[in-house]
């Protein structure tokens, strides 16, 4: 099968099977993600990255999910661990910028080492009042600008550790008082309070390689679907925002959105998303996604191979000097 797939997806296990790595070479998802149950040291994990391209024959890029924190997929005793972001933030205000660039060179460095090359980061959410426990801890804080700054600094540090950044949830998920991985958040904030908050924090992040769609209603933009599957809100992250990089769903599978999985895929991809994430791994679910979804079309295929132009060789970096600069900013030492 010629071309790449309009996915990307997840694999079951800690090694690729032959069955699996069969359906691969047929499927050829344009990547990979990983999770929690695929890991179990750093031997193992690089032997799996590396048998996921030779399945698809290329260097796909593998992502994963390594925020720190709550949402940490590589841990102890292999992996460092970290604070909830907003905790990090919240420690030394005036040394925010530096702790999360220092933090993610470090994350960066450590995915790098196991053949992963991509990472669902930085979260430009704007915390608030309502936002759900889920995501609040995992935002920057509720200041846009300031947000926005930290976002780009997170980005940055991936960049130069080699690993993609997938910038999330656009155009924001904040205001989301439910968990989408359960159920659909519909937010009722107008367009105009909406873009002046919220969405604004997604337009510094425009010229970023990638980005992931939040699994959220805005009523005022449209209030029959949501951003995901919405063409009115995926044009205005691509006009408005001036977002034109690549476009992933968030996960296809999350309990926000109806249907089934080809409906979701074609839904998703019709609105203007240019890829579809499907993370369980589970085959039969896989299969429904690749038949739905086909091949990257001309315009995704040209933004897919632009993100891969920016995923470039790690900068230099002494390691226990940004560890230990990083414990200085973290307590004050």
């Amino acid at each position: 099968m010629h071309g790449q797939g309009a996915y990307i997806f997840g694999c079951e296990g800690t090694t690729l099977s032959t069955d699996e790595a069969a359906f691969f070479r047929d499927a050829n998802p344009w990547g990979f993600i990983l999770f929690t149950r695929n890991v179990v040291d750093p031997a193992q994990l690089s032997a799996l990255t590396a048998s996921l391209r030779a399945a698809v024959g290329r260097n796909a890029p593998i992502f994963i999910d390594q925020e720190g924190g709550r949402v940490e997929r590589l841990r102890p005793p292999h992996w460092r661990d970290w604070l909830p972001p907003l905790e990090q933030v919240e420690l030394n205000k005036k040394g925010a910028m530096r702790s999360m660039y220092l933090r993610y060179r470090l994350i960066a460095e450590e995915l790098q080492a196991v053949g992963i090359d991509g990472n669902c980061a930085p979260v430009a959410d704007i915390a608030c009042a309502d936002t759900h426990p889920i995501l609040k801890n995992r935002c920057y804080g509720e200041d846009v600008v300031r947000v926005a700054e930290i976002a780009g600094m997170v980005a940055q540090a991936l960049l130069d550790g080699g690993v993609l950044p997938v910038v999330k949830h656009m155009p924001g998920l904040g205001r989301a008082a439910l968990d989408s991985h359960t159920e659909l958040p519909v937010v009722s904030a107008r367009y105009k309070a909406l873009r002046w908050s919220d969405f604004m924090a997604f337009e510094p992040l425009a010229e970023l390689p990638m980005a992931m769609t939040a699994h959220v209603v805005y009523q005022d933009l449209d209030p029959a679907h949501p951003a995901t599957q919405s063409p009115e809100v995926i044009a205005m992250i691509r006009g408005e925002l001036g977002f034109q990089g690549l476009l992933m769903t968030d996960d296809i599978s999350m309990s926000a959105l109806s249907g089934s999985l080809a409906q979701r895929s074609l839904a998703s991809l019709k609105a203007g998303c240019d890829i579809i994430l499907h993370s369980s791994g589970v085959r039969a679910e896989m299969e429904q996604v690749a038949a739905a979804a086909g091949k990257l079309g001309h315009a995704a295929q040209a933004r897919a191979d632009k993100a891969i132009a920016w995923r470039l060789s790690a900068s230099p970096i002494d390691i226990p000097a940004a560890e230990a600069e990083f414990h200085a900013l973290m307590t004050g030492q």
